[in-house]
Order: structure tokens, then sequence, then C-alpha cells
């Protein structure tokens, strides 16, 4: 019997089994708010609440709600309502109560539901009374270069022992996002939180890219601090918008069950969600606030989804 030639491997054996070298991510570091930990090795964290804080009586019931299905889950929650919804697609829209009003509500909630508290600013002079009264000074997207504004809230954050949530431009790249966290950092402030919430594609869309949602959970802030990359919060509903569509935002808010999924399994450290008990009749983003019997399904999941992926991300 003849038998045939074992052919020769066409590499040398020290290349036969190639290791692929991967970059090594950048070391995370963790947010403290209250007494919640957001980050790796900590719970999958919840960031809820109404669009506007139209009044004390819808914040105080949303409030609770939210309270109640993240208890049920042993999910940690933080409470969030706007006091001026200043980016309007209609100049007639409503605003919200203001801020002397809010403040009052947010620390009444604080001090009644033992939750910490969370509200936007728009102003550099906005930063120093809220960080006085709620636990995050949150950045909004359209307006997170804006030196002065983010500088400010990491200034008053760090007075008052706060933390600084800056959301993604639309626009922007994660990577783009050390700039912020730089601007940030050189304010005083290193207890951050990035949330993704959407990348224009085109007109009247945005998309989510959860390759770059890796990219932002792994963002390189070497080159200025050793505190390492921020952890990431996804804001589900405002990434099922539909920007630009006419008088008032457009939306799928059937989509965010997806969305909030996809981002869970993703490792991101926690998730943020507009509530409402009737979405048409909210003052804003009534297209894609969602019932409280649609935050306690997406949350049940999700909980559900983590507690298989353990709190190690």
């Amino acid at each position: 019997m003849i038998q045939a030639a074992r052919p020769r491997h066409p590499f040398p054996a020290s290349t036969a089994r190639l290791t692929l070298a991967m970059p090594s991510p950048a070391p995370a570091r963790t947010c403290r708010v209250a007494d919640i930990t957001i980050g790796p090795g900590h719970p999958l964290a919840v960031i809820a609440g109404p669009c506007t804080l139209e009044s004390a009586e819808l914040g105080f019931d949303m409030a609770r709600v939210c309270k109640q299905i993240c208890d049920d889950l042993g999910l940690p929650f933080i409470f969030k309502a706007s006091f001026d919804k200043a980016n309007r697609s209609s100049a007639g829209s409503k605003r919200g109560p203001g801020m002397a009003e809010a403040l009052d509500t947010f620390r009444a909630i604080g001090k009644e539901l033992g939750v910490p508290t969370t509200t936007d600013i728009h102003l550099p002079e906005q930063a120093e009374p809220a960080a006085a009264v709620v636990d995050i000074l949150q950045i909004p997207a359209f307006l997170c270069r804006q030196t002065d504004l983010v500088v400010a809230a990491a200034q008053a954050a760090k007075k008052h022992a706060r933390a600084v949530n800056i959301k993604k431009g639309q626009f922007l790249s994660p990577k783009e996002m050390a700039g912020p966290v730089r601007k940030a950092k050189e304010g005083g402030c290193e207890n951050i939180l990035l949330t993704e919430r959407g990348t224009f594609f085109g007109y009247h869309r945005l998309v989510n890219d959860f390759t770059g949602l890796g990219d932002l959970m792994e963002l390189d802030c070497s080159a200025f601090t050793n505190a390492g990359s921020p952890p990431v919060c996804f804001d589900i509903t405002h990434s099922t918008q539909l920007p630009g569509s006419g008088e008032q935002t457009g939306g799928r808010p059937d989509r965010a069950p997806l969305l909030a999924r996809a981002a869970t399994a993703a490792g991101v450290h926690a998730l943020f969600i507009e509530c409402h008990p009737n979405p048409p009749e909210a003052w804003s983003d009534g297209a894609t606030q969602l019932r409280p019997e649609g935050v306690r399904a997406i949350l049940t999941t999700c909980s559900a989804i983590r507690s298989a992926m353990g709190d190690d991300r």
C-alpha cells in the first residue's frame, strides 16, 4: 500500500498556532452617587423619572413607582427629571417649573423617599445651586463640549461631593468624549458617568453603535488621568427618538426593550429611562417616554440578563 505523504504546513511550526494579541482595555473607574456605586463589580443602576418635572405630584408619583420597581428587582435607583427643557422643537412648548421650585421638589423627594436625585443644567450659573441639592449634575448631549458649563459642573460637584453625568453628543465619536472628561477633571471632578443616547444617522434618525458603546466603556483617558475610563450609562428612551420630525420630536418606543436588552448584554453599568403615567399628555418627549408597566417589563428582563452575566462587568 502506498501512503500519501502528509502535506507540510505552509508556515514554520512556531507560527502554526497563531495567537492574536489584543490590546488591553483601559482600566475602569466607578462613580459614587450618595450610597450607590456605579461601575464594574456593582449592580446595574437605574436612573428614571419623567422628562419634565411637570408638578411635585407627578415627581413624587413617578419616583415612588420607579423606586418600588427597582426595590422589587434589587436594583439601585436614582430619580431624574428636568426643571427646564431649554432645547425644544417649538418655542411655544412647555418647558418646566423653573429651577427654584424644582429644587424644592428634588429636596423633598430625596428626603421623603431616601433616593438620590439628578437633573440637567444648561448654564454655568446653575451648577452651584443644583449641586447643593441633587446628587448628579447632568450635562445635556448638545452641550457636552461647552467648556464653561462642564467646568462649572465639575467645580460644584467637587465642592458638594456630587457626581457629573456627561451625555455623549449625538455628533461625537466615543473617542472624542475624552475631551469633556478631561475638562471635568481639570475642573476638579473625576466622579463621572458617561451616557450614550444615540448618534445622528442622517436626518430624523438616531442609531446606536454597539461597537462604539464598547469603545466608550474602554475610553482611553490615560493622557490626563490615572483614574481610568468612567462607567457608562445607556439612555434607552432618548435612543428611540426621531429628532426634528415635526413640531414635537417623534420616536420608536416599541424598540426600547430591544435596545435595553442589547445594552445590558453589552455590559453597561446603568440604564436611563424616562417614564410618564400617560406619555401622550407629557409636556415633552411624549413620543418616547414609557408607561410604568413598560419600565417594569424592561427592567425585569434586564435584571435577569445582568444576573446571568454576573456583576463583574
